[in-house]
């Protein structure tokens, strides 16, 4: 049994650590309330947007806007990795590399893929892929207009050919609990499931024309998207985190409780023992 030093020592360094984890657990508490605010009140405008264009750009042609609606066939892929910069939030950036190479091999495993990472914890997988650049600095200062540049890089890569696919793949916020590793095509532009897309053009009036606004509304949604699966991400890493520091401190909480019980213990025998030296030694002088 360690003696009541060491006991002492660990229970010390225990208590600094859970003084850590409950700072942090507050401080990502605090930052998630304003990222879940704006993710939740983000999403309607999102999906509008998002539905609006797959119904006017499935009946467009490839020289007014159709470029981003067409199908190839697939042999280069660019996958964007959305992570998180630093880590202490539990299987958050690992539930995305997981996904990022479960999909590669199931998915793609015919196609030449390469990957841009958006957070220093998808580094990780330039070991194995080819990363053709890091968007590390987003987070620093996480704007519609910095997410815009990187969505119009991604729409001149698809444009030119360089990809016959864009996918992103991040984790989507549902509670402070629970995060969802998505993979969701970012170009070309989902075709709508289950319906013909001229039968519901016929509920809009263009002024000045359809292709017009298209071709204006396509950047919008595509930045749009992009900007909503970061900011998802970035309320998920609060989340996890968040929870992650919970559960770490309510670990150190009941590891501090049973070495405070050793402690008591190995005191007490300590005491006890020094009593019986003490009553031995009196009998000794006694006889």
């Amino acid at each position: 049994m360690a003696n009541l030093k060491e006991i002492r020592n660990r229970i010390t360094s225990i208590g600094s650590t859970m003084q850590i984890t409950s700072a942090m657990k507050m401080v990502s508490a605090a930052k998630l309330k304003k990222a879940q605010d704006a993710i939740i009140a983000m999403r309607p405008y999102s999906s509008k947007l998002t539905e609006l264009l797959q119904n006017l750009s499935a009946t467009l042609d490839s020289d007014t806007g159709g470029v981003y609606s067409s199908q190839r066939e697939i042999s280069k892929v660019l996958m964007v990795v959305v992570t998180s910069n630093r880590g202490l939030c539990g299987g958050f950036n690992s539930s995305i590399t997981k996904e990022v190479v479960r999909t590669i091999d199931t998915k793609y495993a015919n196609a030449t893929v390469d990957l841009l990472t958006i957070g220093k914890k998808g580094d990780v997988l330039s070991k194995k892929y080819k990363v053709i650049d890091s968007r590390n600095d987003i987070f620093d200062d996480l704007t519609f207009d910095n997410v815009a540049a990187i969505a119009e890089k991604l729409m001149g890569l698809f444009e030119n050919g360089s990809y016959d696919r864009i996918e992103l793949v991040y984790n989507q916020f549902k509670n402070a609990a629970t995060q969802l590793p998505q993979v969701e095509q970012f170009l070309p532009i989902k075709p709508i499931e289950g319906g013909d897309a001229s039968a519901v053009n016929s509920d809009y009036i263009f002024e000045p024309s359809k292709e017009e606004i298209v071709e204006a509304l396509i950047p919008k949604s595509l930045k749009t998207q992009l900007y909503k699966a970061i900011r998802d991400s970035f309320a998920s890493e609060h989340g996890a985190r968040m929870t992650a520091m919970h559960k770490a401190t309510d670990n150190a909480k009941d590891l501090r409780d049973e070495l405070l019980l050793t402690y008591n213990k190995a005191r007490q025998a300590a005491i006890t023992n020094e009593i019986l030296e003490i009553v031995g030694g009196a009998e000794a002088l006694n006889n």
